[in-house]
């Protein structure tokens, strides 16, 4: 086959993917408001909307990645792609039964789930390594941009069409990748420039993985994270037109935290280098970038519950979400740490635990607030808490050493 050599065009087409998959998740918790003014849904109605996406999204990550090696990289990421922006345009379709909408939900986890998997397979095989550093990082803030464009856009339109655009977008996509990209077919001596390195140790047992507390640091820091990021995501634009009395138009707000996050996400990777080139322990830089991201988020998150203001809920959530970033550094860094061969494994193991608050969140915040009488505090102190626990773990079990 012919050899596909623009790796800018690559880049380009894979970042717009990532662009349509967090603009997509983004649609429902803004377009939810509109919807259940519509369709009268209770708050546990909208709570299993909201969670319904990350049971698909859980349930497709490991799948991704082993069949775009199997399959190909092309044809499981144009899958993808069409799989999840299908469910997106024909949402609307399909609203009035809250039963079929959570199904699409579900199919736009799936397919989001093959998706980010796919495309790091793709890299790895065809993206060469000196480049590949700047590779992820345009895919990773196509994705803020995309989750931007949509809480920007979004509130300004009627609901349905956003599902429609953004929707079509993704045909679009499918379209102009199957005909521009060419899938390369390389020499077992040409992978060795391109793969990561190969798998030295092949006696590692998969309990393994579950039997290192420097691993459960991980994965817990990770979990306690998305807790707190689930619910931003799924809620902040219910809660503010609900609780703070928000106006259509200021739902647009609700971008100005995944602009802070992208930021304060740069920021913080620079300034964790800085540290590990002043002689400071790789262990020491790793604590020190989760607590952050971990005490710094659950400290905000109490502040913005005890607001009334909408600036000033906007300005403490922002920080939350950007403190947050600072996670990229500490924990999430980690992996290559405590288990360089195998870090591709340890973070499948994290990132689907840690899809778990996104599953539990939706029900459980509508349990809570229907049990309190309206009120979110609650809501809010446990994802503080779940933050400081998180913490607490990762300070006394982390470690930088190889444990696999």
């Amino acid at each position: 086959m012919s050899s596909f050599t623009n790796t800018r065009s690559l880049v380009a087409l894979c970042s717009l993917a990532n662009f349509i998959n967090a603009a997509d998740r983004v649609i429902m918790p803004i377009a939810i408001i509109q919807m259940t003014d519509e369709y009268k849904w209770d708050l546990h109605g909208q709570g299993w909307v909201l969670s319904s996406f990350a049971i698909g999204y859980m349930s497709s990550q490991v799948i991704g990645g082993s069949h775009a090696q199997k399959y190909g990289g092309k044809s499981i990421l144009a899958l993808a792609v069409f799989m999840w922006s299908l469910s997106t345009f024909i949402t609307p379709l399909f609203a009035h039964s809250i039963y079929a909408l959570i199904f699409l939900r579900v199919i736009l986890g799936v397919g989001e789930g093959l998706g980010l998997p796919t495309i790091f397979h793709i890299f790895a095989h065809t993206i060469p390594v000196e480049e590949r550093s700047r590779a992820f990082g345009y895919l990773v803030a196509a994705g803020s941009i995309g989750q931007t464009a949509a809480a920007l856009i979004c509130p300004h339109l009627p609901w349905r069409w956003t599902f429609y655009l953004f929707g079509s977008l993704g045909f679009v996509w499918v379209l102009l990748w199957m005909v521009i990209y060419t899938e390369v077919r390389r020499t077992p001596d040409e992978e060795e420039f391109i793969q990561p390195p190969k798998v030295t140790n092949s006696n590692v047992r998969w309990i393994e993985f579950v039997a290192h507390w420097p691993l459960w640091a991980m994965y817990v820091a990770h979990f306690s994270m998305n807790w707190s990021n689930y619910i931003i995501m799924q809620w902040l634009p219910t809660y503010l037109a609900r609780n703070l009395g928000a106006e259509k138009h200021d739902i647009m707000f609700t971008a100005v935290p995944y602009i802070m996050n992208s930021l304060v996400g740069m920021a913080a990777g620079h300034f964790a280098d800085a540290l590990v080139s002043k002689k400071w322990t790789v262990l020491s830089v790793r604590r020190l970038m989760t607590s952050i991201g971990l005490l710094g988020p659950g400290l905000f998150i109490l502040f913005f519950s005890g607001v009334k203001s909408l600036a000033w809920a906007v300005i403490f959530v922002s920080l939350s979400m950007g403190l947050s970033a600072c996670n990229s550094s500490g924990h999430l860094s980690n992996h290559a740490d405590v288990a360089p061969t195998y870090a591709g494994i340890t973070f499948a193991v994290s990132n689907t635990l840690a899809t778990i608050p996104g599953i539990l969140c939706g029900p459980l915040t509508a349990e809570l607030v229907t049990q309190s009488n309206g009120r979110w505090f609650p809501v809010f102190i446990i994802a503080s808490l779940v933050n400081f626990v998180g913490a607490i773990v990762y300070l006394s079990q982390s470690a930088a050493s190889q444990v696999l």
